[in-house]
């Protein structure tokens, strides 16, 4: 028996199917004979993809028959299921999520049923998903490899052995007017400093500007027990080692402003200002309150909130992340890679060659020693205990008062000293900011009275501070004023008493002009 007649025993006699066969109506057993006899070169023959089309057709008959059945079975099933407080629950469901997606119907063509519109609408998405279709497929440009540069970064050695690299920029020791210091943010290094900033508005002002690797970034050692305390010691060392005078300005950049924060908390006798830049808060701050909190990641990305999630609960699972990102050795995007929302000025500018260079030589630099470490304790600090709140960089200074002294302060209002860091504190927020919120600048100015936020109307978390020549202008006069230049170097002892016997002449020249004027005479 064929495999034809086979089918046709097992379909025919229960619903009827004729299965077709070649040559018109002829019934299986001879369709048979003229396949496999010797009949078969007399007649027409059958090719292979005419018996491939009947088999189709024969299974798919079949497996409609047992659809059909099982949708019987289960109907029978059902029955009386409807009034079940489970199928009233998922009817309610189904009714409210249909409800929702009703909308999407009216892309749909007139008169054709959503149901079976949407499975088959359903059914080739995932064959596009998976690649399926046509074979005239774009090819995908390969992500280019990073390139390290050889280590070049000037480097002091910390009272505990370590080494810390640094960069400079503007003006020399002896001759700055102000001396800037800015620890990095996240995927960073000491080449961002201030991302544009011109050597001439450096010369300007008379700024002395110098950044650093965080330890383990760049070409500064590790450091396996870090906190912000010793943050804001590598801070005060790194000063004391390059001659920097009295006081510095801090200036904190996203998640460099964590460090600046410790700066102003840990050593605020040696800090004179601050310039922050959508400086990242704890989002656990004491002071921080339940809105502020939910504005803080309100406009962050799905991912980014589980890599918070991740750094503040799995720690150890971050690696398999970077490792898959900025740790793979090839190039990419900072949105992609921070897993970052960016407004329309940020897009405009992170598509720019300029920035493309920057970012391309940053990260190199920042991911050179290849060690996941250093980037999970950055990400951890971000969201644990900081040791302080931003409440205690400025308070109130706690007196012990009598009785009678707590009744009289009742009265009469008397203004109580103020005690933490009483300097400058300037906040630059972009309001189409949605890497850091702006409802941070706001916590900021509300636990810390003495800080002057300057709200940036359209702009964004990279477009006012990187690559705007106007801005950095704008920066510098707002910190300093009218600009000075330069201080000239007061000279030294030595170079006091060389210049005065250059300028002194010989005695041999003043006894020839006394002899020449006594001839004169």
């Amino acid at each position: 028996m064929t495999w034809h007649e086979d089918l046709a025993t097992l379909v025919g006699d229960t619903t009827g199917v004729r299965l077709p066969v070649a040559g018109g109506d002829a019934p299986a057993a001879a369709v048979g004979a003229g396949w496999y006899g010797e009949e078969e070169e007399g007649r027409a023959e059958e090719g292979w993809a005419q018996q491939a089309k009947g088999f189709a057709e024969s299974t798919a008959e079949m497996l409609r028959e047992l659809g059909r059945g099982l949708w019987d079975v289960a109907a029978q099933s059902l029955a009386g299921a409807e009034d079940s407080e489970l199928a009233r629950r998922l009817r309610k469901r189904a009714k409210a999520t249909g409800k929702r997606l009703s909308f999407m119907n009216e892309y749909l063509p007139e008169e054709r049923d959503p149901v079976r519109c949407w499975l088959i609408v359903a059914a080739v998405a995932f064959v596009t998903l998976l690649g399926v279709g046509s074979g005239d497929e774009t090819p995908v440009e390969l992500p280019k490899k990073l390139i390290i540069s050889p280590p070049s970064a000037n480097r002091i050695q910390l009272p505990d052995g370590r080494h810390l690299a640094y960069e400079e920029q503007g003006v020399s020791a002896d001759r700055a007017r102000f001396s800037l210091i800015a620890p990095h943010s996240f995927l960073s290094s000491r080449l961002a400093g201030i991302p544009g900033i011109r050597a001439s508005l450096l010369e300007e002002f008379g700024v002395r500007l110098v950044t650093y690797d965080l330890p383990g970034f760049g070409e500064s050692d590790p450091h396996p027990g870090r906190n912000l305390n010793s943050s804001a010691l590598d801070m005060l060392h790194l000063a004391d080692a390059l001659d920097i005078p009295d006081k510095f300005w801090v200036v904190g950049y996203s998640g460099g402003g964590m460090h600046a924060w410790s700066a102003l908390h840990y050593i605020p006798d040696r800090v004179a200002g601050a310039a922050m830049f959508a400086p990242m808060a704890n989002p656990y701050d004491s002071k921080m309150t339940k809105e502020e909190r939910h504005k803080t990641w309100d406009r962050w990305s799905t991912k980014r909130k589980l890599m918070h999630i991740l750094a503040r609960r799995f720690p150890s699972l971050l690696p398999l992340f970077y490792r898959q990102s900025f740790l793979s050795g090839k190039q990419g995007q900072p949105e992609s890679w921070l897993s970052l929302s960016l407004g329309k000025k940020d897009k405009t500018l992170l598509e720019g060659p300029e920035f493309n260079a920057f970012w391309e030589r940053n990260v190199a630099e920042s991911v050179r020693q290849g060690d996941a470490r250093p980037f999970v304790q950055e990400a951890v600090l971000q969201v644990s205990d900081w040791g302080f709140s931003l409440s205690d960089i400025q308070m109130q200074k706690k007196e012990d008062r009598g009785f009678f002294e707590l009744i009289k302060s009742l009265f009469n209002q008397v203004e109580r000293e103020w005690v933490g860091f009483l300097g400058p504190i300037h906040i630059w927020q972009g309001m189409d900011d949605r890497v850091v919120s702006p409802s941070v600048a706001e916590f900021a100015r509300r636990v810390v009275p003495g800080a002057t936020v300057h709200k940036l109307l359209d702009e964004g978390h990279f477009s006012y501070f990187c690559f705007c020549d106007e801005c950095h202008r704008q920066i510098f006069s707002t910190l300093f004023g009218i600009p000075q230049g330069p201080i000239d170097p007061v000279p030294q002892p030595g170079e006091v008493a060389s210049e005065l016997a250059e300028e002194t002449p010989a005695p041999d020249n003043l006894a020839e002009e006394e002899q020449g004027n006594s001839s004169l005479a």
